[in-house]
Formats: structure tokens, sequence, C-alpha cells
């Protein structure tokens, strides 16, 4: 799990580390030490910890003018025993709601199980975000088949034209645009 590096090029657009909104401004990182890790496993040092043990982001580009976030994830999402949408929720959620972010854009292409509870969370959330949308983006079919079970895509969009495989050859706003157009033909905008 060490060589799973969180998308890093588009660094010459956002820092987490370098923004003053964030949770994570002023955080170095140390790249001579691999400190974090999932179930003894270490991970790359990029991946930012929220609060949990078993799941783990970074946030890859902020847009607060049009009210977005690309957030990457790695590990095991585990709602049952840890809770992690709890941590999801009141650490990085909740404090980039009070910038005016709305549409979540989440990447789950690294999460390797999951794990599901109550959806209470999840149903916060999507009311926290009136106008605005949560959506997956390339989580694997069973994960999301898992999710389905615990009511989860009722509050997250997943699958279909939303499984960019690309999208790393994309800019950032481009690819939320191209989000954009699908959520608001999937919900009628």
């Amino acid at each position: 799990m060490h060589s799973i590096e969180p998308y890093y090029n588009w660094l010459k657009y956002y820092n987490v580390a370098e923004d003053p909104n964030s949770p994570y401004d002023g955080k170095e990182y140390n790249f001579d030490s691999y400190s974090e890790n999932i179930y003894g496993y270490y991970i790359d040092p990029h991946w930012d910890f929220m609060g949990s043990e078993t799941l783990y982001i970074k946030i890859l580009y902020t847009d607060y003018d049009r009210g977005f976030i690309i957030i990457e994830f790695i590990g095991e999402w585990n709602d049952a025993l840890n809770n992690d949408i709890m941590f999801l929720k009141r650490n990085i959620i909740d404090h980039f709601n009070g910038y005016g972010i709305n549409k979540y854009l989440l990447i789950g292409e690294n999460i390797l199980n999951f794990h599901g509870s109550d959806d209470s969370y999840y149903e916060e959330w999507f009311e926290d975000v009136e106008d605005g949308w949560i959506t997956g983006m390339n989580f694997p079919a069973f994960i999301q088949d898992e999710m389905k079970v615990y009511n989860i895509d009722s509050y997250i969009n997943f699958g279909g034209q939303l499984d960019i495989v690309n999208w790393r050859t994309l800019k950032p706003v481009i690819l939320f645009e191209q989000v954009d157009r699908i959520i608001g033909r999937r919900i009628g905008i």
C-alpha cells in the first residue's frame, strides 16, 4: 500500500497545505518517514489523516468560487466499527461547508472495502449541500453494491458516466464541469 500515491499533478493548481481555509494549512509532509498506516500497512506520506484509522484522504482541489472540492480516498471505509463517515462529515465536510462548498467529488478507486451502518450522516450531509451534490467517481463495483445495501446511493451519485477512467488527464475545473453536466442531466437541472 505504501506505493499507492494520491494524485499529485494538480499541485500546480492547488495545494491543501497552502490553503489558509483548509484544515491541513501549514502541514509539512515528511517523505523520509512513513508513519501512517492502515492495518499495519504503511501508506504514502501524501495521504492525510482525517480522524479514521482505516480511511485516509487527499484533498486534490478546492474551488471556493464555484463551490466544489475533489477528494481522493484510500483504505477501508468502515462505518460499522470506526464510524468513518462521522469523521469525514465532522472533520472535513462540515469545515468546507462553512466556506460555501456544496459540490463534492469523491474519488474512490483506492477504497479497498466498505462496511456500512446507518445512513444518518449521509442524510445530514445531503441536506447540508442543498443546491449542490455529492458524487462518487470510480468506486469499485463491489463497493458501490455494498453502499446500495445501506441506501448510501440515495445521497451519493455513483456509476455510469461518473466512472471517468481518464480523470487524471483533465484539469480539475474541466473534470468538475464534466461531472456537473452529468449530475445536471441525472437530476434534471
